[in-house]
């Protein structure tokens, strides 16, 4: 990882950097941060020969050589001091609370509408919409791309950022040209490693953050990690991880919850995490415990599913949606939680 002294290189220095860098059989991708960017070696860094080279140069700081398979991730990296900022908010300092339908009904679009002022009211700061949707049985609603200028609409009426879920190239390919706020992976694509790479270079010049959910499966939180890894090594260092609850579920969960996984995240990576209580236990009435949970063990934010007429909803809205007045009051317990859960982080 190279550190230039200034926040960042021109292009006649990148590109001696570069061809040094290419010479030992390595390539560089640029990393651009809000202290100053970063470029990161990609490949075998170990030669001294190569380093020493770089060193040499009048333009540069130095090189960290990172002895662990999440480099850029690890909390020893330059990027830990890196800020992430979306609606107002600073990942870290400041408590984010994500809000909004689990599907966009094309159907109904005003009930979106409803709701995304109505979370607003309540006191999130980004507003979820699930344009398209992954379901286990393909003759289950998929989503509909007419369903994102819903989300856009809503956006323009709120001033709320907007986060949405893609799948695949074609809808990444939509959602940056809609320039939405925050996309977000799902669990099923959590180790499409070709995807992830292609969402970190495609987001890596727009300010565009990545929500990364936890796979299914129960992986240990370094494979969590190192799936970030790949989004940030396309160039995106705005990535926040979400745990969202793993299989085998518990029985009344509709996952086995695993907020708990935070403070072991957070030994390892710099990145902010933001849990996803309500896919976590699946149901409204326990979200609140869920959600509560998550700001005691430390996380940075939640990521909770609200409509403002659940039982008039689609997806899982009817089953696991809070109503804006309960997320209203939740927020503010969060907030409460928040100042308790930054003294304990500091004992």
């Amino acid at each position: 990882m190279i550190l230039p002294r200034e926040k960042t290189l021109s292009e006649d220095q990148l590109k001696e950097v570069t061809d040094i860098v290419e010479s030992f059989n390595c390539s560089l991708q640029t990393i651009i941060g809000t202290e100053r960017s970063i470029y990161a070696i990609l490949g075998d860094e170990t030669s001294e020969t190569m380093v020493n080279r770089l060193e040499g140069l009048a333009y540069i700081d130095r090189v960290d050589r990172i002895q662990n398979q999440n480099k850029l991730m690890h909390r020893s990296s330059e990027l830990s001091r890196h800020k992430i900022r979306i609606g107002g908010v600073t990942l870290g300092e400041e408590l984010l609370v994500i809000a909004g339908q689990c599907t966009v009904d094309p159907k109904n679009p005003n009930l979106f509408i409803e709701t995304a002022h109505a979370v607003k009211e309540a006191g999130a700061k980004v507003l979820r919409g699930g344009v398209w949707k992954p379901r286990t049985t393909p003759h289950s609603f998929q989503g509909d791309n007419r369903s994102i200028e819903t989300v856009l609409e809503a956006r323009a009426q709120t001033g709320l950022p907007v986060n949405i879920e893609v799948m695949d190239e074609d809808q990444l390919a939509i959602a940056m040209d809609a320039k939405v706020d925050m996309v977000q992976i799902g669990t099923r694509n959590a180790l499409n490693y070709s995807l992830l790479k292609k969402i970190g270079k495609a987001t890596k010049d727009n300010g565009t953050l990545v929500l990364l959910k936890r796979s299914l499966h129960m992986g240990k939180p370094s494979e969590f990690i190192s799936a970030a890894e790949y989004i940030v090594a396309g160039g995106n260092p705005n990535v926040l991880l979400c745990p969202r609850g793993t299989a085998p579920g518990l029985d009344g969960y509709r996952n086995h919850p695993d907020e708990s996984i935070t403070p072991l995240l957070k030994e390892q990576t710099w990145a902010p995490v933001v849990v996803d209580p309500s896919h976590s236990v699946g149901r409204a009435i326990y979200v609140p415990f869920c959600a509560t949970a998550a700001i005691a063990y430390g996380a940075d934010g939640v990521c909770i599913e609200s409509h403002i007429r659940p039982q008039e909803g689609i997806g899982d809205d009817p089953k696991q949606s809070l109503t804006p007045d309960v997320l209203k009051d939740l927020i503010v317990e969060l907030g409460s939680l928040w100042s308790l859960k930054n003294k304990f982080h500091r004992a």
